[in-house]
């Protein structure tokens, strides 16, 4: 095996993905240089434009590959909320039709949307799932894709302070707490982006030792 690190572009601008990203891929640190789109600022922003969250990850991965040269892992995550008709769905970061770059500022602008359009729905209408398609690719191809899901219920209200995005009304009857309150280690074993990371990471594991 190749003793220097190989770089790999992580696409996103997000550093609490970023972050989450790179903790649950820890195992990989020795051998891989994470970098992220605040790396290329020269580099054009893909358009998400496709139909579903796999769509998305897939054309971010290969477009972002292609422009830099690098191995590219590309996630596209959200909310589907089964009242909503599965919306926000690919729309979950702009859901609220904002486009602030204070990041804090447009979750709690996309959380109120969804809480507003559930207003007076009951408890069992509330049923969600948040679901993470990941795409790894090299300017060549497609290398591996895979998907994590994770079912819950919006919450009547925010509760807990760790996480992101709609983290904080996602309740998880089966802890008995939001996605926001629960620990970073169990966020990352349950979530769905820890699922498709669970299933990636030996996948990962098996091409760098073939490099």
């Amino acid at each position: 095996m190749n003793s220097v690190a190989k770089k790999i572009l992580v696409a996103t601008t997000n550093r609490g993905k970023l972050a989450e990203l790179a903790q649950m891929l820890g195992e990989l640190s020795e051998q891989i240089e994470w970098l992220s789109l605040r790396d290329f600022s020269d580099v054009s922003e893909v358009v998400e434009d496709g139909a579903d969250f796999a769509q998305n990850a897939r054309k971010k991965a290969v477009e972002y590959s292609r422009a830099t040269g690098l191995w590219t892992l590309a996630d596209d995550s959200g909310l589907m909320v089964d009242a909503l008709g599965g919306a926000p769905g690919v729309k979950s970061a702009r859901f609220s039709g904002g486009k602030d770059k204070n990041r804090t500022l447009l979750d709690h602008k996309n959380i109120a949307k969804v809480m507003k359009l559930l207003e007076g729905t009951p408890e069992e209408k509330r049923t969600a799932k948040f679901v993470c398609c990941l795409c790894l690719a090299s300017p060549e191809k497609v290398l591996i894709e895979t998907e994590g899901k994770l079912e819950g219920v919006i919450a009547q209200k925010e509760m807990g302070t760790n996480g992101f995005g709609y983290d904080p009304i996602f309740y998880i009857p089966r802890l008995g707490k939001t996605a926001a309150q629960l620990q970073p280690e169990l966020k990352n074993t349950v979530s769905h982006r820890g699922q498709a990371i669970a299933i990636l990471k030996p996948l990962m594991l098996k091409l760098l030792s073939e490099r």
